[in-house]
């Protein structure tokens, strides 16, 4: 059936299309765009009155944790720095189960289609004994969820007694890293336009895994043709890591172990040089900007317009919910436009920008051209918000002010053409009993120190 989204208050289109008098959709894809004052041209079986809503591609997260939704400001890790933030919490990981995994994925993906995300990235890299298999768990409580999703198979190999940050009960042996990956990627890898589920492999950073893995990683990435991903020049203390562990800065290790390709996205990459920036442009090297993550733990500021204008494709990721400390794509939106600001001054940056960071250069980020747009052909992930709460109260431009006055959250969300959102809440999913499952996980894994 056709549905018509009727007559919105406003729509981002990025391209300049004509979308005012709606958007038709059909079959989980875009059939048309209605021109203001016009009637659709195809037949309309629904319609859904969207006079008050403003309709955005759905937004698109490049970079996440979901586990760490289980360790949202936690007191151990409060006021500190990435490194001993990290040392401080990678004992309360190493408990994670496969039932945590499982509550903590689908927590993390409701938020997020709860704030106008329809596409995640998720950086899984813990890997215990209690839970070896923990993409599958990720995997099985993302389709309950429905939203669409790039799961990374992650990894830490280089343990404390070998250089390394992590203790060596958070870290696999290589051979078992690297079949397990060719196993995810054989079960469930889709590449295939409109594919609700894909797999990428993400070595977790320079300082956590070694120098052969990551070649052999992006070896078998390229063989079974998916992307690769990792953290790369987040902060000052990793550029010294990698100088006096590898010889050499972060980019320049990169480019040694093969990573300096289009196929590569890397999360924050704050601490670059303009020949850095320049080198990482002309190989298509995408950049995940986390500007919550990045203030929380004081790691500094990503170069958005050098990186863009370099070549880059850039986008936006709330990061993990133990730094963010939480999982709401609109407000990382929102946090982009205010930092990006802070660093080039308010002419420099428009709330135009900071969406098609969120859209169309997260879905580069993720070597995706079927959606982040709204435009006919592309997938039907649309994220639609009222303006009727006191703080909108007054606004004017309709897209300026779910950035301005502070969206949080979606009224209503559809993937692939179908709602997972409604009037603000999920669909067939009871989150008062998700969050009271969640919140039980929580207090068990932080009480085992």
């Amino acid at each position: 059936m056709n549905l018509w989204i009727k007559n919105p208050l406003a729509v981002f289109t990025d391209d300049s299309l004509d979308a005012t008098g709606g958007v038709v959709v059909q079959e989980g894809k875009i059939a048309e765009l209605v021109t203001g004052g016009k009637q659709p041209t195809c037949t309309v079986d629904r319609v859904f009155d969207a006079a008050g809503h403003v309709v955005l591609p759905g937004l698109i997260n490049t970079h996440h944790h979901f586990y760490q939704t289980l360790t949202r400001a936690c007191p151990a890790a409060l006021n500190k720095k990435l490194f001993p933030w990290l040392t401080s919490l990678y004992p309360i990981w190493a408990g994670l189960t496969e039932e945590m995994i499982h509550v903590a994925t689908r927590l993390a993906a409701a938020e997020l289609l709860l704030s106008g995300c329809t596409t995640t990235s998720d950086h899984h890299y813990i890997f215990p004994q209690a839970a070896p298999e923990a993409l599958d768990i990720q995997v099985d409580a993302i389709r309950q969820i429905g939203i669409r999703a790039i799961l990374t198979r992650g990894s830490m190999s280089l343990g404390e007694d070998e250089g390394g940050l992590p203790p060596r009960n958070t870290i696999q042996d290589e051979d078992t890293i690297l079949a397990d990956c060719e196993r995810v990627i054989d079960r469930y890898h889709n590449p295939n336009t409109g594919a609700m589920l894909q797999i990428a492999l993400a070595p977790c950073s320079p300082f956590s895994v070694s120098e052969e893995l990551m070649r052999a990683t992006a070896v078998l990435a390229r063989q079974k043709q998916v992307r690769l991903h990792t953290h790369l020049a987040e902060t000052r203390d990793e550029n010294d890591f990698c100088l006096n562990q590898f010889g050499r800065r972060p980019v320049d290790y990169l480019e040694q172990v093969g990573w300096l390709q289009s196929d590569v996205w890397l999360a924050h990459g704050i601490h670059f040089t303009d020949e850095e920036i320049a080198r990482l442009g002309r190989a298509g090297v995408g950049i995940c900007h986390c500007p919550s993550s990045n203030m929380i733990l004081g790691s500094g500021i990503c170069r958005c317009r050098e990186l863009e204008q370099a070549g880059c494709p850039l986008g936006l990721g709330v990061d993990g919910s133990a730094s963010n400390d939480g999982s709401n794509m609109i407000q990382e939106v929102r946090q982009a436009l205010l930092l990006q600001r802070l660093h080039y001054g308010s002419a420099s940056i428009t709330h135009y920008d900071a969406f098609r960071w969120a859209t169309t250069g997260s879905a580069q980020c993720l070597g995706r051209d079927d959606i982040g747009k709204i435009a006919p052909e592309m997938q039907a992930d649309l994220a639609l918000f009222k303006l009727d709460e006191p703080r909108f109260s007054g606004a004017g431009a309709p897209l300026a002010a779910l950035l301005l006055c502070g969206a949080h959250r979606a009224d209503y969300v559809m993937v692939a053409g179908e709602w997972k959102v409604e009037q603000g809440k999920t669909v067939d999913l009871d989150l008062a009993e998700l969050m009271a499952q969640h919140a039980e996980s929580a207090q068990r894994i932080t009480s085992t120190l």
